[in-house]
């Protein structure tokens, strides 16, 4: 049969004092021991106006003091559908009432409280239908339910490593609040302040790895947090400035740059420990045979080849907060992954050869930009020129520079691809898609380079530096003569750079 009385449904130690003991049964009994459980004693009725026959549901001895403890006590199955949540700070002599705040419904009754294990009087309640938070030690209670259902709030656990706070709930699930540091750090000064840049948990620098199999329409999966720094705010008043968050390096250079919120309360923002990516390619005309593909509003086209960027060595980064004007810093710790073989000095070295490679990806975008800068304004100028009688000559110079141009640019980037189809395996990739798969291969594990990656690394540079001399032949000879026919016929010259 069923349990029906003397069950010990709630029990726990103290962490602060060895040998003290807390019980509670499903007949409304809390009794304390304080030397290992050699003798126990009952301090049941030391409880203001507690009924009889109640369900101790939970304890929770305080980290903090000794002779500190919270209980929540249930009597919806005798018909009493109020909260009853009580502190001790004398091991049990003397008991609070600390329910203020808290709702009062048919479904009002307390599950399970729960001590911070960072911050004293921090505390966590869930109800048979709500979540609430103190911030004083249970004087006052809020509503903390953000975007959970209103369900029985049965278990509630701070995972200390992550410091993740999680909620077992009966029905709909087990509920993740990642990274509760802003929570621990809410103090009284914060919130009268207009900001303030919470300090960061560390970070871990995970590498991604192949994910369990999983049916697509399983329900009981979860979602996973962002492999990223949380980085958390505090506005006092909603802002319509711009919010940056800034990522300084130990040498002083800014890694990433991210927009933030202005929304008023704590605002969050992950950053993935990725750095700023390699230069934009905006090609400006259609692919090579493939008159029929259309242009943006902007008059540009995806490049379709991907761009570089690294994953931030383990170390200590700087954060910076920008809003209205003023600027709030913290230091964030970004540790490496536990599971990873490699050494910090193969990180080091890694990560050297992949920001070189970004170099020399920078290098060829702005090659290719300059090259279609000038090929669209040609195009366009041929096409004007398409109805003047005299305009043979200039014609025929735009087609020979735009040969000389192509000669180099199809080097650099598969010129034939349409985004459509198979094209991107149909077509051999070109230099710009060369250095993004090293870059890729380097990164993959925390590893150095091999010697095969340096040596490709080397063939490729070298080629870059000849397409780099032989589009500079280009800009210094003809492109002058060039911009000389158009002077000479009343026509404004080419330009080659944007700056």
């Amino acid at each position: 049969g069923v349990e029906y009385f003397s069950v010990i449904y709630a029990f726990d130690e103290s962490p602060v004092q060895q040998g003290v003991l807390w019980a509670g049964t499903n007949d409304g009994l809390v009794q304390v021991s304080r030397d290992g459980g050699a003798i126990w004693t009952n301090v049941t009725d030391n409880i203001p106006n507690l009924a009889p026959l109640g369900t101790v549901r939970n304890i929770d001895a305080s980290r903090w003091e000794a002779g500190r403890a919270y209980i929540t006590v249930d009597f919806h199955e005798v018909g009493d559908f109020k909260p009853y949540v009580y502190k001790t700070d004398d091991f049990g002599a003397n008991w609070r009432n600390i329910t203020s705040g808290i709702s009062v419904s048919p479904l009002s009754f307390a599950r399970h409280i729960l001590e911070d294990p960072v911050r004293p009087g921090l505390l966590y309640l869930g109800t048979e239908n709500a979540m609430y938070i103190s911030f004083n030690d249970g004087e006052k209670w809020q509503p903390f339910m953000t975007n959970m259902p209103a369900a029985p709030m049965y278990w509630i656990a701070v995972q200390e490593h992550f410091n993740d706070l999680v909620v077992g709930t009966y029905g709909r699930g087990i509920w993740i609040m990642d990274d509760i540091t802003p929570l621990q750090q809410l103090t009284a000064d914060v919130m009268s302040a207009s900001a303030h840049l919470f300090k960061p948990r560390p970070a871990y620098r995970f590498q991604p790895i192949t994910e369990p199999m999983k049916m697509f329409d399983d329900q009981s999966d979860g979602d996973d947090p962002p492999a990223a720094a949380s980085i958390n705010y505090w506005l006092r008043e909603a802002t319509e400035d711009s919010v940056n968050i800034r990522i300084v390096n130990a040498f002083g250079n800014t890694v990433r740059t991210l927009p933030g919120t202005g929304k008023a309360g704590i605002n969050r923002v992950w950053w993935n420990l990725w750095g700023e990516p390699t230069t934009q390619i905006k090609l400006r005309t259609k692919p090579q045979f493939a008159d029929w593909v259309e242009l943006d509003e902007d008059r540009t086209r995806n490049a379709l080849v991907g761009r570089i960027t690294s994953l931030a060595p383990p170390g200590t980064y700087t954060v910076l907060l920008e809003v209205a004007g003023q600027e709030y810093m913290q230091t964030l710790v970004v540790h490496k992954d536990p599971h990873s073989e490699g050494t910090e000095s193969d990180i080091d070295a890694q990560t050297a050869m992949v920001r070189s490679l970004q170099e020399d990806m920078n290098t060829a975008a702005d090659l290719v930009n300059r090259i279609e800068l000038v090929r669209r304004q040609i195009y366009d100028l041929k096409s004007l020129l398409k109805d003047r009688t005299d305009a043979g000559e200039i014609v025929s110079a735009v087609d020979l520079l735009d040969g000389k141009l192509i000669g180099v640019e199809e080097k650099m980037i598969q010129m034939k691809r349409s985004g459509t189809g198979q094209d991107v395996i149909r077509w051999p990739s070109m230099l710009v898609s060369r250095i993004g798969y090293l870059a890729g291969a380097v990164a993959v594990a925390d590893f150095s380079p091999t010697d095969q990656h340096q040596e490709v690394h080397q063939i490729l540079k070298k080629r870059l530096q000849q397409y780099l001399e032989d589009l500079e032949h280009i800009l210094q000879a003809d492109i002058p003569a060039f911009n000389m026919l158009l002077q000479d016929n009343g026509l404004t010259s080419v330009i080659t750079t944007m700056q």
